[in-house]
């Protein structure tokens, strides 16, 4: 079994880069191959490849080539996790960074642990994924008018990025804002940094940003209008950490509730 991260276009289901893929090694490289990538497919290719910060990137590589005893006979991604979903979607979701055996693992946001197994569980049940589960990059999964980020795009060792490693990373998710905006409709935010980092993500993609910015609570929703007549909805959502899904402060029927009204924004939008 091969361990470490997986080279770039070397046959991984669903990876978006090649050998090719021109790879971010600081933050100034960070907003230049950002800003100019020409379409969704290639910034989601140049996310994946991303080394632009060295504490995350020893960090995901040394999980991926020590990795967890239940997972020691497959290989783990190791790479960065890029945007993922419907390329034009209505709703947008976005949590605060991979998981270490989860999309550090798989390849996928959200794939490979319990938040995913909550979370799209949920997504099925409100027709925006077309099964239950989502267990590994090729398994047939796919995101019905939605769309799945992280603002830091890699494993932060404890799930604590650094201030400087979110500055750093916020130019692929601007650039992202920026490409999918015409269709979105709604965002929900899982949990509070989430919350907290988009403000500004959405700030330089041109919304205006109520001042002061609107706390973060499960339910809490705030309308950003839109020149072209167009209003977005931000929702929050406690994230279903598991953690949080144990201990029952988020439950099955409250992503429902929160899943349920994002559906029911873009259907009247």
């Amino acid at each position: 079994m091969v361990t470490g991260p997986v080279a770039p276009g070397t046959g991984w289901p669903e990876d978006p880069a090649s050998q090719d893929t021109p790879v971010a090694r600081d933050a100034s490289e960070v907003r230049e191959l950002a800003a100019k990538a020409p379409s969704l497919a290639e910034l989601t290719a140049r996310q994946s490849v991303c080394s632009a910060c060295p504490r995350l990137v020893a960090w995901r590589e040394k999980v991926a080539t020590d990795r967890r005893k239940s997972f020691r006979d497959e290989q783990y991604w190791g790479r960065p996790i890029a945007g993922w979903g419907d390329p034009a979607p209505s709703i947008l979701i976005v949590g605060l960074a991979p998981a270490a055996h989860g999309g550090n693992r798989t390849g996928r946001v959200f794939t490979g642990d319990r938040s995913g197994d909550f979370l799209f569980a949920s997504l099925y049940r409100n027709g925006l994924a077309s099964q239950p589960t989502s267990v590994s990059a090729g398994d047939g999964q796919r995101l019905l008018g939605a769309r799945v980020v992280a603002v830091v795009r890699c494993a932060p060792p404890d799930n604590r990025p650094t201030p400087e490693e979110r500055d750093t990373c916020e130019p692929w998710l601007t650039a992202e804002l920026h490409m999918i905006g015409s269709s979105m409709r709604v965002i929900v935010c899982l949990g509070g940094f989430a919350w907290q980092a988009l403000w500004r993500v959405l700030e330089r993609t041109g919304y205006p940003v109520p001042r002061p910015r609107p706390a973060f609570a499960h339910g809490v929703e705030v309308e950003l209008p839109r020149a072209n007549g167009t209003n977005i909805r931000l929702i929050g959502c406690y994230h279903p950490s598991q953690q949080n899904t144990f201990t029952g402060r988020v439950t099955a029927d409250m992503l429902d509730t929160i899943f349920t009204r994002a559906r029911s924004i873009v259907s009247t939008a």
